[in-house]
């Protein structure tokens, strides 16, 4: 069941709310226990099957969350069950996502094992209920959770909005939130500020993401021998789809949450403006970016900390201003980190390429501020030409973003070197018409339009942010549901386009 589906739009939607705020007029709890019956319900419409093992994921891991809850005073026994846990998880995680690609690779090498030709279908979202899961186990062997109650944390796992596509979410966020009556009772401003949060993103994702698809996908599908102008096309395309497709499925998931008293985490905070690669991560999935931050990299940097203390070597910004101590501190535990958030995107050795040049732009960039002179005055260390910044960061980010789209790294390269002319200068008019009727011209005015978009609008959360007055107007209300039945209606024109982030 999309969120850009008719029957979630005007059937599961009108009925889940509508039910939830009036079991929440008699009882928070059943409300509770509704939402959780409704977000089963919303996961099983896409395969029933894979709705067991969502259920034995969230009874599995409050368990072992009980358990460690027991061993608190015996730390030994309190490791060992977190161990057993996180093994637990990542072991049905790489079984679903990738042990037979992981077999059919090895075929294609001539090392044929047991079933290599078999395959599974992936259970949509596991990685982020998964991930979103093992950080409450995580907080819960550290000793930091307060909210234990099994129905919140069912709700905190399952909850329908950011369980397909996240956002990852932190249950220090928004289990607490369960624990509070006026989450469960109807808020009027809530309701109309979300459904325009909501009917912005449906836009972003029917008139833009899926209108640029056919360029992306065509040019992508045959890589071999694309021209410079198609390649860049093609490149540029992908590049506003996943922009506008996955700010879009944000904005539809906070303003779904919002809906219901729930206030999500921003997840997308126009990334295409930022003036670094450093700046670039803590605007794109900024929820992945605080979880690889918090359970990866900071951890894997307090890991060295302590070797480097242990050997007598210093951890100070001194040291880490050395080349030795900037190696260990700082490139080796971001490599470590990229590597893996390449990997959980998806199986194929261009998802860890992809992982491996955000680790390398990161570790440059990191580099920068270490080791540049201090600036003498308040202001100077930042850049005097911002546009070079942002133009820099966003081809830098265009070259990682083929990687993520290819089908392998070979077509990825093949695309790049399209795009370096190495195919040929010419457009192939053919090629580009056949995509989508019109010309390249067309096409080529479309991302221009993209461009002056994100660079020159201001992104969802300002525009809530600014025009709150005009957005809990409650005059708004019919012509935003007037807003959304011509986006619906227009929508059904053409096939419906899977959200990106689906797949991962």
């Amino acid at each position: 069941m999309l969120f850009d589906s008719a029957i979630f739009l005007f059937v599961f939607l009108p009925i889940a709310l509508i039910a939830y705020f009036i079991f929440g007029a008699v009882s928070p709890r059943a409300a509770a226990v509704w939402l959780v019956v409704s977000s089963g319900i919303f996961y099983a419409a896409w395969n029933p099957a894979f709705l067991v093992l969502l259920v034995a994921s969230v009874v599995m891991n409050y368990a072992f969350s009980l358990l460690i809850l027991h061993f608190l005073e015996r730390p030994a026994l309190k490791s060992a069950t977190l161990a057993c846990a996180v093994v637990i998880n990542l072991t049905a995680l790489f079984y679903f996502k990738y042990l037979f690609p992981l077999l059919g690779w090895l075929a294609t090498h001539g090392i044929h094992l047991p079933h290599s030709g078999d395959r599974v279908i992936l259970p949509l979202g596991i990685s982020f209920f998964t991930f979103t899961q093992l950080g409450y186990l995580i907080d819960m062997h550290a000793g930091t959770i307060e909210e234990r109650r099994f129905v919140n944390y069912a709700l905190f796992a399952t909850f329908f909005p950011h369980l397909i596509a996240g956002p990852i979410l932190h249950h220090r966020e928004i289990m607490p939130q369960f624990a509070r009556k006026k989450t469960f009772r109807l808020n009027a401003d809530n309701l109309r500020a979300g459904l325009v949060l909501f009917v912005i993103g449906l836009a972003k994702k029917r008139f833009v993401a899926d209108n640029l698809a056919p360029m992306a996908d065509g040019v992508f599908s045959l890589p071999h021998g694309v021209t410079l102008p198609t390649a860049w096309l093609g490149a540029l395309a992908y590049s506003f789809q996943i922009y506008f497709d996955f700010s879009g499925y944000s904005d539809m998931a906070v303003g779904l949450a919002l809906m219901f008293n729930v206030r999500f985490p921003i997840n997308f905070n126009s990334p295409y403006k930022a003036t670094s690669i450093i700046d670039f991560w803590q605007r794109w999935h900024m929820t992945l970016t605080h979880y690889l931050t918090a359970y990866l990299y900071n951890p894997a940097v307090l890991w060295v900390g302590r070797r480097r203390m242990a050997r007598g070597l210093g951890v100070s910004r001194r040291a880490v201003a050395t080349p030795i101590g900037f190696s260990s501190m700082v490139a080796v535990p971001m490599f470590y980190t990229m590597a893996l958030a390449g990997i959980w995107h998806g199986a194929g050795l261009q998802y860890l390429v992809f992982g491996l040049l955000h680790g390398f732009y990161l570790t440059v960039n990191h580099a920068q501020r270490s080791f540049r002179p201090r600036a003498k005055t308040p202001g100077a260390a930042h850049s005097s030409f911002p546009i070079f910044g942002v133009l820099l960061t966003y081809c830098s980010v265009l070259v990682a973003q083929v990687f993520f789209r290819a089908a392998s790294v070979g077509d990825a390269l093949q695309i790049l070197g399209g795009m370096a002319g190495m195919h040929g200068m010419h457009i192939d008019h053919a090629f580009v018409s056949a995509l989508h009727p019109g010309s390249a011209a067309i096409w080529a005015g479309l991302i221009a339009l993209c461009f002056a978009v994100v660079w020159g609008m201001p992104n969802s959360n300002e525009i809530l942010a600014h025009y709150e007055a005009i957005v809990l107007s409650p005059v708004l209300s019919g012509a935003v549901y007037a807003a959304l039945l011509f986006v619906i209606v227009l929508g059904a024109s053409g096939p419906p386009v899977q959200f990106l982030y689906f797949q991962f």
